[in-house]
């Protein structure tokens, strides 16, 4: 029910009670009011019917009869014996067979009192009348009339008051109907305004400007929509700036609420527990270990967890757990792996150059040693001096390689690809390096579409020097191939020999820094050990991948791939220029 039929209502209740308060009180009142000027009228009436009955009056009937026809009454005169003389109602016979009036209570009344008065049935008449009597000097004389008459006056007097009540309550609710409205109406409105902004619809305003309560509060419902849509806009500025640090985050975040579900956890916390699940879900569902699982567990009880290092799969994780003050718990993990493998790295590398460096120091160092001596034989000094020279030379090509590939790896060096000639390339490192290939062929099986690449220079023939001294240098009898084709996926280079090939085991890393798949042999022959690393990061910093495929026994192929846009035939560029 709307407010307006509830203010309608109600008014037409409050209308009626009062309608029949009105009329019960004013009939009750107006019924005594009428009895009593009826009873005083009756009494007054009976006074002058006594004066008109003296003793000159020879027959009492006639004198009853007469003034109940001019006064409309029943009219009766009693002895003060109580016989009834005359009764403006009955005549003759009847009128001697009438009872005995000295009992009854108008007539006891007049006789104590000098007048009295009784509502009752006439044994009589018949029905209801209204009896006053006064005393006489002759006896009693007595006024009666029905009490229909009254109950009519009250009745149309009722009716009177319903009537005007009935058009008072048309009226009424005329008024109520217009007044309810008005009032409903701003009402109605404030509560669509206030249901709108409830359901997030914040451009809503009421359009009341009446003065009032009512415009008192349409005012301060836009007012409180204002403020309320200014501080929503802040929390969402404050959530935004809050999930874009979350994201940026290294570490995986996971907040959990006081049912133990995920409400929030960032792209890191996605990728380490391999989850695209929609928030929220059960904390369950999370592929934790039981350290992770301990510590979330004892988080949501206030337990703090800080810094505690476990395993989520394969990765070494950092965990921290916190209590959250509304219930739940926020887990921050922290990925180790990659850290843990470069300090590993790192720690090989150290002991790596400190091995590759030890050895010809070492022979440096005692040879040194040993050239001091004045009667040593002429020919084992020059001996010994040609394993200084070479033992120098060794460190040198270490130091150089080990400058090259920091070089490499800082973000000092950037490549400055130009177009290369790469058949003449290859012819050119085939003549550096065919006096130490002896019973090896070397072979160039270059693709026309291939011959010119876009590379930088320097680092072009870096590369390709490193692979063939490497396939020379593992390869007894037989050839080193160098080949290149070019198709629409790019440019293949491919560095094949036919040597002692690699094991399976080794194959993997053998672009590691000092990885030796043979340390005695490549040590003997002068290697490094990081000519391939070398390689892979030249490559890389060209967009392309190396890769190497081998066998013990069969010999090693190494390729090169480079993207299309990172090349281009002569042809196409004498074509665009």
């Amino acid at each position: 029910m709307t407010l307006s039929q509830r203010l309608l209502a109600g008014l037409l209740v409050v209308v009626g009670v009062l309608v029949a308060a009105v009329v019960i009180i004013a009939g009750s009142r107006l019924n005594a009011r009428l009895s009593r000027d009826a009873g005083d009228e009756l009494e007054r009436q009976a006074r002058l019917v006594g004066v008109m009955w003296t003793a000159r009056i020879a027959n009492p009937d006639s004198l009853a009869d007469a003034a109940g026809a001019a006064l409309e009454r029943r009219v009766t005169l009693i002895d003060s014996t109580g016989v009834v003389v005359g009764d403006s109602e009955f005549d003759g016979m009847a009128l001697s067979q009438l009872e005995n009036h000295s009992t009854r209570p108008e007539i006891i009344a007049a006789r104590d009192s000098g007048r009295g008065r009784a509502n009752r049935a006439s044994r009589s008449a018949g029905d209801e009348e209204m009896y006053v009597g006064v005393r006489h000097p002759r006896g009693f004389v007595r006024v009666s009339i029905g009490t229909n008459r009254v109950r009519d006056i009250v009745g149309g007097a009722r009716q009177d008051v319903l009537l005007a009540a009935l058009i008072a309550l048309i009226g009424s609710v005329a008024l109520a109907t217009v007044f309810s409205r008005r009032v409903s109406r701003p009402i109605v409105e404030l509560r669509d305004v206030t249901r709108a902004i409830a359901a997030g619809d914040l451009t809503k305003r009421p359009s009341l400007t009446a003065a009032g309560e009512v415009g008192d509060l349409a005012a301060s419902v836009g007012r409180m929509t204002d403020e309320l849509r200014r501080r929503l806009q802040e929390m969402a500025d404050e959530d935004g700036r809050l999930v874009a640090i979350i994201e940026s985050l290294d570490e995986a975040i996971v907040a959990v609420d006081y049912r133990g579900e995920v409400v929030r956890m960032n792209g890191a916390a996605r990728q380490l527990f391999a989850t695209q699940g929609n928030l929220p879900f059960p904390s369950a569902e999370l592929a934790m270990g039981p350290a992770l699982r301990n510590a979330l567990t004892a988080a949501t009880r206030g337990i703090v967890s800080d810094g505690v290092e476990t395993t989520v799969g394969e990765r070494v994780v950092a965990l921290t757990a916190r209590p959250l003050p509304a219930g739940g718990a926020v887990l921050a993990v922290l990925d180790l792996t990659e850290r843990r493998r470069l300090e590993t790295v790192r720690r090989d590398f150290v002991a790596n150059v400190s091995h590759e460096l030890k050895t010809p120091l070492t022979v440096i160092s005692g040879f040194a040693e040993t050239l001091r001596d004045p009667q040593l034989a002429d020919s084992d000094r020059e001996r010994f001096l040609s394993l200084l020279t070479t033992n120098t030379t060794r460190m040198k090509r270490i130091v150089d390689d080990l400058l090259d590939l920091s070089r490499y790896e800082s973000s000092a060096w950037t490549p400055k690809p130009s177009d290369v000639d790469l058949d003449a390339l290859v012819r050119d490192l085939f003549t550096q390096f065919r006096p130490a290939a002896r019973a090896v062929d070397l072979v160039s099986d270059i693709d026309p579409s291939a011959r010119t690449v876009r590379f930088d220079p320097t680092a072009l023939r870096q590369v390709l020097s490193n692979l063939i001294e490497n396939a020379v240098r593992y390869t007894n009898a037989g050839s080193v191939t160098v080949s290149a084709l070019q198709n629409e996926d790019g440019l293949a280079i491919a560095v094949k020999d036919t040597g002692i090939g690699v094991a399976r085991d080794h194959l993997g890393r053998i672009f590691e820094r000092f990885y030796r798949a043979d340390p005695a042999r490549s040590r003997s022959e002068g290697g490094t050990g990081l000519g391939l690393a070398i390689v892979r990061h030249l490559v890389e910093a060209h967009g392309g991948r190396v890769s190497a495929e081998s066998s013990p026994g069969t010999g090693t192929t190494v390729r090169i791939r480079l993207p299309a846009i990172r090349h281009t035939s002569v042809t196409q560029a004498t074509a665009s220029s």
